[in-house]
């Protein structure tokens, strides 16, 4: 059975509230990283995936190669993020965590999971496993469609 019209418009606006919420509860105690969050989306997203070529990171996040390359030079300029030419190609680069990184990570997760269970306190672990799986399942097709759309964006432009 499909989703009802009012059902996906109500869950637009509950996942957009969600994000702006999450973002406020698990980084009002942030301010001792010193990492805006843009960037810390940036080097979260590098330490999942491991070392790759700054286009493979740019195609991942769903942005452009121009947009990442100012927040991948502040990272580097920072220490967090390892840069080097790409065996395969020398006008390419790859980027990795530096240990520094996983550091400065490690403090921003650490933080950010204290908070959310000073805030889930009252839940049961059976409810935040509930709340977690649905969240993945969303994210999974979100992330699947986005890729997706930004393959075909792709193709579009190289077969101009």
């Amino acid at each position: 059975m499909a989703v009802r019209t009012t059902t996906a418009e109500s869950l637009v606006e509950e996942v957009f509230l969600f994000g702006r919420s999450l973002r406020w509860a698990v980084t009002t105690e942030d301010e001792n990283s010193s990492l805006p969050q843009a960037l810390t989306g940036v080097l979260a997203t590098l330490a999942t995936e491991g070392e790759c070529r700054q286009t493979d990171l740019a195609n991942r996040l769903c942005v452009s190669q121009s947009a990442l390359s100012r927040q991948i030079a502040d990272l580097v300029e920072l220490g967090y993020i390892d840069r080097t030419p790409d065996p395969d190609d020398k006008r390419a680069s790859r980027v990795r965590v530096s240990d520094k990184g996983r550091e400065k990570l490690s403090m921003i997760w650490d933080c950010r999971a204290r908070r959310l269970r000073e805030l889930l306190s009252d839940w049961s672990e059976t409810e935040a496993q509930g709340a977690l799986d649905s969240i993945r399942r969303l994210n999974t097709t979100f992330t699947e469609d986005a890729l997706a759309q930004h393959d075909l964006a792709h193709l579009k432009l190289i077969a101009r």
